[in-house]
This record gives structure tokens, C-alpha cells and sequence, in this order.
């Protein structure tokens, strides 16, 4: 069966990051401080940061491994609570996350072989679409606008939009629903073997993973096995165009 549809993952598959993200995440739960600080919450900017930078590592490390999505908006919410802060309105969180988002979003950068790649794609007919592992879908939705992405994505799936992470197979349902076709006839690229290959793998779709950003891995340790490897983006329509001829 042919492959007629690519599914991307985002970070570290079509945009990197290029800094030590400890400085950056500090400089952004201070914008974040300061516009909740400006909007009326008499918080003290300095020990905030601090206990929510750990109450953030907290909040993360207790989803462990596990499928269900937790938000940046929720946490949030639950922190401000726990500091006297109870019903603080969404549209302040909402101008927070934006303020630290916006931080952050400065050390993303986009692959050079990412336009071109995709552009190729689209020209030849493929349906593309992106499913994403995010805390928060507006962050990932300013980062393919940022980046001009949206015009090549039929289909935008977060995970924080569907409240399910990477590799549970319904995220990769979602997009086969969307696009109307078979496992068989889907391709996933990712960096990731932990979200984006077992997740391929366990619904059937043919799973590439790039290695160039990807945490190595010890030689003969791969106990994730993707059905192809690529360096770069650029080596995927060569890849796809052997798949289908073959």
C-alpha cells in the first residue's frame, strides 16, 4: 500500500532548540511574574519564580511517563491557588503564559531543510499533518505561525489540545480519522523513539525517526526499533519516493 500521508512531530524534528534552556526559563517565569504582578496580584515577583519553577518541575515529574496531558494553563491555576490566589481569571492566565511563552519562543529556531522538505511534499501530493506533545497548544500554534508552517499542515493535533500525550496510538488515530485513511498508508517522523516511533509502531504506520536533535542512544541499545533513520529532513522524500516505488 502506498503512502499517501506524513505525520511530523515539532520540536527537534522541524524546529530546534539552540541555548541552555535553565537561564532562558528563568528569564521567562519572570515576564510571567511581573505581568501577573502588573495586573493587580500582590505576589513578590522574586520568590514566585523560584517556587514555581520547582512546583513546575513537580508538576511534570509526577506525569512521569504516563499519557495524560497536563497543562501549563491548569498548573498554573493549581499554583496561584496554593498561594492565595484563588480565581484568578483565564484570560490573566492566558496574558501570563503568552508573557513566558514569548520568552521562550526566542530559542526556537526552524531547520533550513524544513520549508524546503515540506514544500516538496506538497508538491507532490502527500496530506501532511503535525501531532505535537505540548503543555500548551496556543504556544505551539504562535511557533507554526512564527515559523510559516501552517500552510503545509492539513491537520494540527496537540496534545494539550486533546488532553492525551504521545505514544498513546489515539493522537495518531485522530490524524488517519482526519485524512480518511489506513495506519498502512501513514508515515510518522519524530525524534523521539519514546513518543513518536512507539506510537507509530504500535498503530501500524511506518515510523522514521531523525536522529539529528534525537538524545543519543548506546550502539546495539536501540530497543525501540523505527522502520527507517534519517539525519536530516531533506533524505525523507528520497525515502518516501523508494517506499512507494517498491
Amino acid at each position: 500500500m502506498s503512502i499517501t500521508t506524513v505525520l511530523f512531530d515539532l520540536g527537534s524534528t522541524l524546529i530546534y532548540d539552540r541555548d541552555p534552556w535553565p537561564p532562558i526559563f528563568a528569564a521567562a517565569d519572570r515576564s510571567l511574574a511581573a505581568c501577573l504582578h502588573a495586573a493587580g496580584l500582590p505576589l513578590d515577583e522574586n520568590s514566585f519564580c523560584t517556587e514555581f519553577g520547582g512546583f513546575l518541575d513537580t508538576y511534570y515529574a509526577d506525569r512521569g511517563d504516563g499519557i495524560i496531558e497536563k497543562t501549563t494553563s491548569t498548573a498554573l491555576s493549581d499554583f496561584l491557588l496554593s498561594q492565595g490566589f484563588p480565581g484568578v481569571p483565564d484570560g490573566l492566565i492566558r496574558r501570563a503564559l503568552d508573557a513566558m511563552y514569548t520568552v521562550t519562543q526566542q530559542n526556537w529556531f526552524l531547520e533550513e531543510d524544513a520549508l524546503p522538505t515540506l514544500e516538496i511534499l506538497r508538491q507532490r501530493g502527500f496530506h501532511i499533518g503535525l501531532i505535537s506533545n505540548t503543555a500548551d497548544d496556543t504556544n505551539v500554534q504562535q511557533l507554526i505561525d512564527r515559523f510559516a508552517l501552517r500552510p503545509f499542515f492539513e491537520v494540527i493535533i496537540t496534545s494539550a489540545a486533546v488532553g492525551l500525550r504521545k505514544p498513546d496510538p489515539r493522537l495518531f488515530q485522530l490524524a488517519l480519522d482526519h485524512f480518511q485513511v489506513p495506519p498502512a498508508s501513514a508515515l510518522m517522523v519524530g525524534d523521539s523513539l519514546e513518543a513518536d516511533i512507539i506510537g507509530a509502531n504500535r498503530l501500524g504506520l511506518y515510523s522514521v525517526w531523525i536522529t539529528r536533535r534525537a538524545a543519543s542512544i548506546p550502539e546495539g541499545d536501540l530497543s525501540i526499533q523505527p522502520q527507517a533513520v534519517i539525519s536530516v529532513l531533506s533524505r525523507l522524500p528520497a525515502l518516501l519516493e523508494e517506499l512507494n516505488a517498491g
